[in-house]
């Protein structure tokens, strides 16, 4: 008897090694097999196939008055175009239909002593009476959030003047707010970077708008507040015109419906041209994945594309996307990745930071971001392509997901800002010269796109897309499948052998 009891323990001991030992080698085999499909789909997604899309794009600009600006012909025409290629790819496609209220410049023009100053009307910002407003100007001193806090236009006496705002450390609405609090009667917002063009942006919403503002680059916004002429004269007018829109959606068949893998792209351009690289890169780039991938790939996580529009009157589809899910309908979101702008033609290769290791503006995204950004970082690694870190500074879609704490991020090739020697010697390209010269212009079409960048931000995108359909466990603690399976067998192995009698 004492033989057999200890034969019986020797064995249940044995049994449940071995259990371990057996579920370790599909461990380590399984990553690879998730491998495999993420290696299969980024060399599929080429960039011939993304750019195919991007002459579709152009085309339908070109049918539609050169635009596909967001409730236009030329938007809707482009969102088919993407809703039929991914319903016949064997897709779920929905649309999300929102309200927007579309804002045309009419008149943009500012002068200081005589000479007119290039300058952009901030979207929704207040327009100006006919003829524009003339007042003297008054520079807000600058510190790291200059114009941020009421106590910034303490004692500047601006009642019935315009403010000169220098740009950083909070929205342009609430520099706008504060100064029309303070008693301005216009704004002037200058860049903190320098580039050729005056600075544009939104006040993301029509309610947030206090005075007229409106943009200058850095070498104007400094020469004015060192010299501050008797008065200055902005004449900004605009109208407003309440639209609707939609956004495309499209989730794989496959995979769980409560883990999934999201990446998004903006599919309208600005008015004044047919947004090629801005968006139609990072749009183009989704869809060719999308239909590489297919509507129902072996994958232990669904993933789910979204095409939005109004971005560029603040991110109005996005914004209202996510907001229209509940709290439960978010947490079934297990990341969200974001691709705006990847074909730039003078390109630099930017990765949102995550775990804010660069230290710059907005700080880290939410728990997994970090992560994010660490696999994204790998995968250009792996191509010998080194990057730079992106910040979180809401003028992308990314912005409402990083609000609602769904860890995010992205890739990003540059936009108007100017490329420096450092990153010329990088990557390639002209110094002193804007990463996307044409942002936000006519000239952003078929010609404003460098393929060959474009081509590593697709073969990257792609895998790492299809690597989170098969494992978000580094983001957010879900195991794919085949480890749950093996974490189950173990579980059971240790039951058994806890509850194994021992006969003497």
């Amino acid at each position: 008897m004492p033989v057999k009891g200890t034969i019986r323990l020797a064995a249940a001991v044995f049994a449940a090694t071995m259990g371990i030992t057996l579920t370790a080698i599909p461990a380590a085999a399984k990553p690879e097999q998730g491998d495999a499909l993420a290696r299969k789909i980024s060399r599929n997604v080429t960039v011939d196939g993304v750019n195919r899309h991007l002459i579709a794009l152009q085309r339908l600009a070109d049918r539609n008055g050169r635009t596909r600006v967001a409730g236009s012909a030329g938007h809707q025409q482009s969102a088919n175009y993407i809703a039929d290629k991914v319903r016949a790819a064997g897709f779920d496609v929905s649309v999300h239909e929102f309200p927007f209220v579309y804002f045309v410049v009419s008149v943009e023009t500012l002068t200081a002593g005589g000479r007119s100053i290039p300058t952009h009307m901030f979207t929704y910002s207040k327009s100006t009476p006919a003829g524009g407003v003339t007042a003297p100007l008054v520079a807000v001193p600058v510190d790291a959030t200059t114009g941020c806090e009421a106590s910034d236009y303490a004692g500047l006496a601006l009642t019935g003047k315009i403010a000169l705002i220098k740009r950083g450390g909070c929205t342009f609405a609430i520099k706008q707010q504060l100064a029309s609090e303070a008693g301005a009667i216009a704004a002037i917002i200058y860049n903190n970077i320098a580039e050729p063009q005056p600075l544009g942006g939104t006040l993301s919403d029509p309610a947030n708008a206090r005075i007229p503002t409106v943009g200058v680059n850095l070498a104007e916004g400094e020469a004015l507040a060192a010299n501050p002429p008797a008065s200055v004269t902005v004449d900004a007018r605009a109208t407003e015109e309440p639209r609707r829109s939609f956004n495309v959606l499209a989730q794989t068949k496959t995979g769980r419906k409560d883990n999934v893998v999201m990446a998004g792209a903006h599919l309208d351009s600005v008015a004044a041209g047919p947004g090629i690289n801005d968006n139609g890169s990072g749009s183009a780039t989704l869809l060719e994945t999308a239909l590489q991938l297919g509507g129902s790939p072996k994958v232990n996580n669904a993933i789910r594309f979204g095409w939005w529009s109004a971005e560029e009157f603040g991110l109005v589809g996005s914004t209202q996307y996510v907001r229209s899910l509940s709290f439960e309908q978010q947490l079934d979101i297990a990341l969200y990745l974001n691709f705006d702008m990847v074909g730039s033609p003078n390109a630099g290769h930017f990765i949102y930071d995550g775990d804010d290791s660069d230290g710059v503006g907005a700080g880290p995204g939410p728990y997994g971001s970090a992560q994010i950004e660490s696999a994204i970082q790998a995968r250009f690694a792996a191509a010998g392509v080194p990057t730079e870190g992106k910040d979180y500074d809401s003028r992308s879609d990314y912005a409402e997901f990083v609000a609602q704490g769904i860890p995010s991020g992205g890739t990003f090739t540059g936009a108007e800002v100017i490329k420096t020697a450092a990153q010329a010697a990088k990557w390639g390209g002209r110094a002193g010269v804007a990463f996307d010269p044409c942002y936000h212009q006519a000239c952003d079409n078929l010609g404003n796109i460098d393929r060959v960048a474009l081509g590593k931000q697709a073969t990257a995108i792609a895998y790492v897309i299809a690597a989170y359909g098969y494992s978000t466990e580094d983001v957010n603690g879900v195991p794919p499948r085949s480890k749950r399976a093996e974490v189950r067998s173990a579980a059971k192995s240790r039951a058994a052998l806890t509850s194994d009698s021992i006969e003497f």
